[in-house]
């Protein structure tokens, strides 16, 4: 609820406040959208930190890098490495918590580094409504979520990025590759290559709004609700599309593509932690 122009005269204040920041970017439509307010309002008080991980395609690395070449954005690269963490890797249901300790820890010594006073990320209000135990380490290091302070959700965040006329406006989200594996299915380089394979080739299909969750051989297609009649007649080459890239059997889930869907399993309470 409330005026997306006046959440983001509140989000230019809200940054103006806190005088120096790093932001915890990765070319999305939030971090992009909160690097380019803090911009505005700080110029080069305000520096764009971008993860380099086995959890996110080259694809989205370079599709980052670009945005923040279009819009002007002072950019450091850091390096994380998650796989090497034997409980991340065990895929519990605590496995966000591991990976954003170590990301929020690393963008505390790159801020402190810089002379950044604050480090800062694009979570927004609908985050709150689901499992995210990277909350509770963005907690343990003072990471502030600026977008959710003033009260935007995604919607606001879509519109208003429509209305700066930014790039990244309707690019769909893209969650870490973890989120593709059921808690418990332990995360190897190899079937995170057999997911990055598969949905490069989907992509390649056409398809806009989906996820590839890997569940041991089978590979379980969410796709927008929109596209699901289209994935339905072009089953066969999706299924060709995802056995090229090592999987024995292929499903479409039927409720279609929805944030957090592997989250379902949880028990009602823990799901809505934050």
């Amino acid at each position: 609820m409330g005026d997306p122009a006046l959440k983001y005269d509140m989000l230019l204040s809200r940054l103006r406040n806190l005088a120096s920041v790093l932001v915890a970017y990765s070319g999305g439509t939030d971090s992009t959208l909160l690097a380019f307010a803090g911009h505005a309002v700080l110029g080069d008080r305000v520096l764009a930190a971008l993860a380099l991980s086995d959890m996110f395609p080259m694809s989205e690395v370079e599709a980052a890098r670009t945005t923040a070449r279009q819009l002007n954005l002072r950019m450091v690269e850091v390096e994380t490495y998650e796989l090497a963490d034997p409980r991340f890797r065990a895929n519990d249901n605590d496995r966000c918590y591991h990976c954003k300790a170590e990301l929020f820890s690393l963008l505390r010594t790159v801020a402190d580094s810089k002379g950044m006073r604050w480090v800062v990320d694009g979570s927004n209000v609908d985050d709150l409504a689901d499992h995210r135990p990277g909350r509770r380490a963005a907690r343990e290091y003072n990471v502030v979520s600026p977008l959710q302070d003033v009260g935007m959700n995604k919607g606001d965040v879509r519109e208003i990025s429509r209305m700066l006329g930014l790039p990244t406006a309707e690019k769909p989200s893209m969650a870490c590759l973890a989120s593709r594996f059921p808690y418990g299915q332990a995360i190897t380089e190899d079937v995170l290559q057999r997911v990055t394979s598969a949905e490069d080739n989907v992509r390649s299909l056409g398809f806009h709004q989906f996820r590839v969750r890997a569940h041991g051989e089978v590979a379980r297609l969410e796709v927008d609700p929109g596209e699901m009649q289209r994935a339905w007649e072009m089953r066969v080459e999706l299924a060709a599309a995802m056995r090229g890239a090592g999987f024995t059997y292929v499903t479409q889930d039927l409720e279609g593509y929805r944030t957090g869907s592997l989250n379902e399993v949880l028990p009602s309470a823990e799901r809505c932690q934050s």
